[in-house]
């Protein structure tokens, strides 16, 4: 049987392994050829640099939840009610990440350190998908937001929710009384947007 073909996603998956098993200071690129079983010439041909590598890595992960959060800020229906699971989804991928595996997460907060630029279009993204779900509850009559800017308010939702996603709070996530600080949150956040 012939050898898979290395791909984007092979070297990413490999690099994932060789950063829980290793740890970011110690992980390089010739471990993650040799956990693929080729060169790291091989692996330098898709990425052209340990940075490089780092960085991809660092956006898939981050680039995960977005998917599911991009999927309820386009969702028809009352802004309220998706800003609402918007909100619990972000804190649920959050916790999963941080709880499933503990290894990778702790990684993956020095790696977003080096990349900035990626954690910087990842934090972008998220606020875009909070400002289209404001956008819309200022169309429906539902939200009043300061300014009339959405991005704005999508900020300031997203800076008053941290302790709720930004990784430095992981700690806090699981505590006693974590979740009623979260709804209470949530709740003075829906209701300081109302219209």
């Amino acid at each position: 049987m012939p050898p898979e073909p290395l791909t984007r996603d092979r070297i990413l998956e490999a690099t994932e392994d060789v950063l829980r098993r290793f740890g970011p200071a110690k992980a390089t690129v010739v471990d993650v050829a040799r956990a693929l079983g080729v060169t790291h010439g091989s692996v330098y041909r898709h990425f052209p640099s340990k940075t490089a590598l780092r960085e991809a890595v660092t956006e898939r992960w981050l680039d995960r939840e977005t998917g599911t959060l991009d999927a309820i800020s386009r969702e028809p229906g009352p802004a309220d009610e998706r800003l609402s699971r918007w909100l619990e989804a972000l804190l649920a991928s959050k916790r999963r990440k941080a709880g499933d595996d503990p290894e990778l997460f702790a990684t993956y907060l020095v790696l977003a350190d080096e990349a900035s630029e990626v954690v910087e279009r990842h934090l972008t993204t998220l606020v875009g998908q909070l400002a289209r779900i404001l956008a819309d509850g200022r169309g429906d009559g539902l939200f009043s937001l300061p300014g009339d800017d959405p991005v704005a308010a999508a900020r300031a939702v997203f800076h008053a929710s941290a302790r709720f996603h930004d990784p430095a709070h992981a700690a806090v996530w699981s505590a006693p009384g974590a979740d009623a600080d979260f709804a209470a949150l949530r709740t003075l956040i829906l209701q300081g947007l109302r219209a």
